[in-house]
């Protein structure tokens, strides 16, 4: 269980679905004879049960593919942005240090993918996700029919029907507009992930300001 205090607590599915595309790389956790823990891009289908599905492969030779039985649970962890927040970029004072972060998790029992057509039809999907133009006819790194065939052997699918979403977005909402002002100056200073952080925060500030 994600501990989230209510002020951080998202429950959006459509904010939690963007949210999990954007940031797709996910770490996926199960806890069978052992504790596996793999790295992996997911993708999602939205409209595929109440809360979505999430599709994924692993390599043949990592053993974690065998917890996903379709009974025991699974974690997957989707990581947002996240920096440092100094106590001095606050206006009320004496305040402590902390750390800004947004995060989802998705929970399901996965199970296997294991028809060449269904593996080679998710290969394709991965593909056409991340980049349409490398499975494309007449491309020079295009996979021959007896290469696929082998690629595929050394890989499981899997699809994991997402049973229960939790998203925190930890952004500074519990303090005062001068102190999230504060923030948002500072951060704006720094670079790399501060800066996706930053962003952040400005919609999520943007949202709460809607009607």
């Amino acid at each position: 269980m994600l501990y989230t205090p209510r002020t951080f607590q998202e429950s959006d599915l459509p904010a939690l679905h963007a949210f999990m595309k954007q940031h797709s790389f996910s770490t996926v956790i199960s806890h069978g004879s052992s504790t596996h823990v793999s790295h992996v891009p997911l993708l999602l289908v939205p409209g595929r049960g109440d809360k979505g599905t999430l599709r994924g492969h692993l390599a043949r030779a990592n053993p974690h593919w065998k917890d996903f039985d379709g009974e025991r649970p699974v974690t997957c962890v989707f990581h947002g942005p996240h920096a440092y927040i100094s106590p001095t970029w606050y206006k009320v004072r004496p305040s402590v240090p902390t750390w800004n972060y947004a995060v989802v998790h998705a929970l399901g029992r996965p199970r296997i993918i294991d028809t060449p057509a269904e593996l080679s039809e998710l290969i394709d999907a991965t593909l056409a996700e991340y980049e349409p133009a490398l499975n494309a006819p007449g491309h020079d790194t295009r996979l021959s029919a007896e290469q696929h065939a082998r690629m595929l052997e050394q890989i499981v699918g899997f699809e994991l029907p997402i049973e229960e979403l939790q998203g925190k977005f930890k952004l500074g909402q519990n303090r005062s507009a001068e102190d999230q002002a504060g923030m948002m100056e500072a951060l704006s200073g720094q670079g790399g992930e501060a800066l996706a952080l930053l962003e952040l925060m400005r919609e999520r500030s943007r949202t709460r300001e809607k009607p």
